[in-house]
């Protein structure tokens, strides 16, 4: 049984793990483009995308509660209502992507104020805001599109889709920054346009992939939205708490930030560099949870409770040796990442202490983001991971980052180290109601 479990999961972990590497890359190389531009154009980029990062949070949160259904239906072979719940996703999601759009675009000096009041950042990351406005309304379709095909153990196809992605971002961040190839040299608005283009051929992509080569999802376009009262209410139940935890999480994450965005800018610089950094470990290991609802959420679909918390005990295990792993290895070499910055000593100092922080805590968080998207969220324990969540950021998590650079006046790293004690609560909490076993539920057994 044991060989049986790590063949699935490897197959359906591997591909998340390896699109949300190139996702992370995708940043990396961004920032890395940006960054030698100086620390004022590193600060500037890295606060504007705190408006998209939340915006990630709130389609992640909302499809995060819609793949239940799609998990647990795909367990009952039933691919039509895996289309209803995908186009009631497609729906709620679109309407929320406008409202981001129209808020970046006509005020993004007032988005930009609202996470620092240096005023050349702000200058600067203003118009920044105004162009990534338009990833907005392909990342609503998107997202929900790629849910559907990780809830139907397609995972290999948005891995392709994301090498495509990453490969155009990085050849139109080249041409478009410097200016090479006769192209405008753009400097950080370049950074932007290349990722607006590049988001916008990930959207071809996936309505080719799966409508234009009769993917197991294409089927006809009323069937995406034609949907009963009992199943728009089921999805919107399981998936509001969600939506309300990743971005609530999200939006104290980026308050973490605009606290360090009034430290200094190579303050926040370091900050920003040792985020991206760490990305690329968390995010690989963070895969696992999503494996875990994906797996976890079938068996539930077919009523296997038992077999499905079983499951779930042991992909958790493999999670925590994984995080500790993968943090070893960020502190072993921290140094040396920190080198791919254009840094002043005195950034780079301060990026490799950050990330020594990440990476002591690293398996505390890959345990807390693996019971909450996995566990919790594969049998509709929604509320609970929004309560526990949300309590561990803002009573925890913010209260520290605003008193260590406002009352303590902490040196940054210090800040970051205080901020971390919100994962080490949650992680006794979430234990608990891991081993509770309440979230071990069918949904779909009535629908």
């Amino acid at each position: 049984m044991e060989e049986k479990l790590s063949k699935k999961l490897i197959r359906v972990a591997l591909p998340i793990a390896a699109q949300s590497l190139i996702a992370a890359s995708l940043s990396l190389v961004d920032n890395l483009m940006v960054g030698h531009l100086g620390e004022e154009a590193l600060a500037a980029v890295g606060l504007s995308t705190q408006v998209t990062f939340i915006f990630w949070m709130v389609l992640f949160g909302f499809c995060g509660g819609a793949i239940t259904y799609m998990s647990q239906f795909f367990g009952k072979g039933d691919l039509g209502s895996i289309r209803r719940v995908t186009g009631i996703t497609i729906t709620i999601c679109f309407g929320i992507g406008l409202v981001f759009w129209a808020v970046c675009f006509f005020a993004p000096a007032n988005v930009m104020s609202i996470f620092t009041n240096i005023p050349v950042v702000i200058e600067m990351g203003a118009p920044f805001v105004r162009r990534i406005a338009f990833i907005f309304p392909t990342w609503a379709i998107v997202v929900p599109l790629t849910s559907a095909l990780k809830a139907t153990q397609q995972t290999s196809v948005p891995l392709k889709i994301s090498i495509a992605v990453f490969s155009s971002n990085t050849v139109l961040c080249i041409l478009l920054i410097n200016g090479y190839l006769g192209f405008p040299k753009m400097g950080i608005l370049g950074a932007a346009t290349a990722t607006v283009a590049s988001r916008c051929l990930e959207l071809v992509l996936y309505l080719v992939v799966i409508f234009g080569r009769k993917n197991i999802l294409a089927g006809p376009l009323r069937e995406f939205f034609t949907w009963t009262k009992l199943l728009f209410g089921r999805v919107l139940a399981n998936s509001i708490p969600t939506m309300l935890n990743e971005a609530l999480w999200g939006v104290g994450i980026s308050m973490y930030n605009a606290a360090y965005g009034r430290v200094g800018v190579t303050e926040f610089a370091a900050v920003q560099a040792g985020n991206t950094i760490f990305n690329i470990f968390s995010l690989t290991c963070f895969a696992i949870g999503d494996a875990m609802l994906i797996l976890c959420g079938e068996k539930l679909g077919r009523g296997e409770t038992e077999e499905a918390f079983s499951m779930a005990k042991r992909i958790l295990k493999i999670a925590l040796i994984f995080g500790a792993a993968l943090g070893a290895i960020l502190i072993g070499t921290s140094q040396f990442v920190v080198r791919l910055f254009n840094f002043t000593e005195q950034g780079a100092h301060y990026a490799t202490l950050i990330l020594i922080v990440y990476g002591i805590t690293l398996f505390v968080k890959v345990h807390n983001a693996t019971v909450v998207v996995g566990a919790l969220r594969s049998g509709g324990d929604t509320r609970a991971g929004l309560f526990i969540d949300l309590g561990s950021v803002w009573c925890i998590g913010v209260p520290m980052a605003f008193l260590g650079v406002f009352v303590f006046h902490f040196p940054v790293y210090w800040v970051v180290a205080l901020v971390q004690l919100d994962e080490i609560v949650k992680f006794f909490v979430m234990r608990w109601r891991f081993l509770s076993r309440k979230w071990v539920r069918d949904l779909v057994k009535d629908i």
